[in-house]
C-alpha cells in the first residue's frame, strides 16, 4: 500500500498533468530549459539549450529547441555578470546560458524570461520549467530505447545522457555539423520520446508518473507558473526549487558552481559533515564538506575540479575561520547569509573544506530545528550531523540528502 504523503503527490502530478493535457480550446505555452548537471550551477546545470512546448486540447501543437550558443548571441552585451563569472569563465557579459545563478529556481525563471525578452524571443509564457539531463534516463526507463533517423545508435536509459553529450561535443563535428547545429539532434530526442510516453498504457503510465514523483522531488525537474493558483500548488508540493525564506532556526544549503571544470561533475562525490556545539557562551556552528574527484585522467569531459562554492547559512552568523578555502567573500541573499569561496580539486585528489562560525541568538537548544536544502543537480550527499548539548552530551545522525531534510526533534 502507497503512504498517504505519496498518494497526495501522484495526485498533484495529475492535477498537473490535467491542467497541461485538458481539453479546453487554450493553447498552453512553456518555456523549458536544459539543464547539463554533469557542468553543475548554481540552478542545477549549466543551461545549453532552452525548449519551447505549446500544448493545446492535451496535443504537443508546437516543440522548438534552441541552442544557446546561438540564441546569446541576440542577448544585447553589457550585463554586468555576477561574481566571479568574469575571473574563471572569462566572460565580460551575462547572458540565458549562466542565468541561473540563483539558488532558487523563481529567481531563475524570471531571469531566464528576462533574458529571453532581451533576445528578441516573441512568446509569453504560462510556466517555466527546469529539468536537468538525468530526466533523460528516467523517461527512457519506462518507454524504453528509442532510435533517431539520422543519427547513429540506439539511446536507452544507460547510455543516453553520455551518448548525448558525445553527439553534442564531438560527433556533430565529426559529421562534419556547423558549431551552431550541434544540437539539433535534441528536438528529434525530445519528440522521439514524447511521442513514445503518449503511446504508454496505463500501468507504464503510472510507472511514469512515479519516476516523474522522483524527479520533482529530489528537484531535478523544478516548476514555475504565472497562474498563482498552480504556482501555489507546486510550492506546497515542494516542487518550485524555492529556497526557503521564511525559515528562522538553523539552516544549511550548499551551492557549487562549476567554472571551467567541463563536464566533471559526473565524477565528483560530495560528503558533509556538521557539528553543532550548545556547550559553551556562543552556539558554535563547525562544517565540513569533502569533495572526492573520481576523474584520474584529463579528457574532452573532465578536468580538475573548479567551483566557486557558496554556503547558505542564517542571517545573522559570522564566520569566525575557515580552513583549506580561498578569500571568503560574504553576501546576503534570499533572507540568509553566505559564504563564498573558490575551490579546486585536482585529478584523482580529495579536499576537505571546514567553516566554523557562530550562529545567531534566536537559535537555542530548547526550540533548535535545522534545515537542510539540497542543491538541484547534485545527486544524493551523505552527511553526518552532530549535536552537542549544553550539558556536552553527544547525537550524532548519520543521513542521506536528496532533497530538502529536516531534523525532527
Amino acid at each position: 500500500p502507497m503512504d498517504a504523503e505519496k498518494r497526495e503527490r501522484l495526485k498533484t502530478v495529475g492535477y498537473f498533468a490535467d491542467y497541461i493535457l485538458e481539453k479546453d480550446n487554450q493553447e498552453k505555452t512553456f518555456l523549458v530549459l536544459f539543464q547539463n548537471n554533469m557542468e553543475l550551477r548554481p540552478g542545477g546545470g549549466y543551461i545549453g539549450s532552452f525548449g519551447i512546448v505549446k500544448v493545446k486540447n492535451g496535443k504537443v501543437t508546437l516543440m522548438q529547441t534552441h541552442d544557446l550558443s546561438n540564441f546569446d548571441g541576440r542577448v544585447p552585451d553589457g550585463i554586468e555578470p555576477p561574481y566571479p563569472m568574469k575571473e574563471t569563465l572569462r566572460i565580460n557579459s551575462w547572458k540565458l546560458r549562466d542565468s541561473n545563478w540563483s539558488p532558487d529556481f523563481s529567481e531563475n525563471a524570471k531571469k531566464a524570461e528576462e533574458f529571453y525578452q532581451m533576445g528578441q524571443g516573441q512568446e509569453e509564457f504560462d510556466g517555466i520549467v527546469a529539468i536537468n539531463t538525468n530526466i533523460l534516463a528516467s523517461f527512457l526507463k519506462v518507454t524504453g530505447p528509442v532510435e533517431i533517423e539520422g543519427y547513429p545508435g540506439t539511446y536507452d536509459s544507460e547510455n543516453a545522457v553520455l551518448n548525448l553529450e558525445y553527439q553534442v561535443e564531438q560527433g556533430a563535428y565529426d559529421q562534419g555539423a556547423k558549431r551552431g547545429d550541434r544540437k539539433l539532434v535534441m528536438e528529434p530526442l525530445a519528440k522521439a520520446i514524447i511521442e513514445k510516453a503518449y503511446d504508454l498504457d496505463n500501468s507504464k503510465k503510472i510507472e511514469l508518473a512515479e519516476i516523474i514523483l522522483e524527479d520533482l522531488n529530489s528537484k531535478d525537474i523544478q516548476l514555475y507558473f504565472k497562474d498563482p493558483v498552480l504556482n501555489n500548488r507546486a510550492q506546497l508540493a515542494g516542487w518550485s526549487g524555492e529556497v526557503d525564506r521564511g525559515w528562522n532556526n538553523d539552516f544549511i544549503m550548499i551551492i557549487d558552481t562549476n567554472l571551467g571544470s567541463l563536464k566533471s561533475d559526473r565524477v565528483m562525490e560530495r560528503f558533509f559533515e556538521y557539528k553543532v556545539d550548545f556547550s559553551g557562551d556562543v552556539l558554535k556552528a563547525n562544517l565540513k564538506i569533502t569533495y572526492k574527484h573520481k576523474g584520474t585522467e584529463k579528457d574532452w569531459m573532465t578536468k580538475d575540479y573548479l567551483s566557486y562554492l557558496r554556503v547558505y547559512v542564517p542571517k545573522d552568523s559570522w564566520l569566525d575561520d575557515s580552513k583549506n578555502t580561498g578569500e571568503i567573500k560574504y553576501g546576503e541573499d534570499l533572507g540568509k547569509k553566505y559564504f563564498g569561496t573558490i575551490v579546486t580539486v585536482k585529478l584523482g585528489q580529495s579536499k576537505t573544506i571546514e567553516l566554523n562560525y557562530n550562529l545567531p541568538k534566536n537559535i537555542t537548544a530548547e526550540e533548535y530545528n535545522l534545515l537542510i536544502q539540497k542543491q538541484s543537480g547534485v545527486s544524493k550527499i551523505p552527511g553526518k550531523i552532530t549535536i552537542i548539548d549544553e550539558n556536552s552530551k553527544v547525537k550524532t545522525q548519520e543521513i542521506i540528502l536528496n532533497g530538502n531534510w529536516k531534523m525532527n526533534n
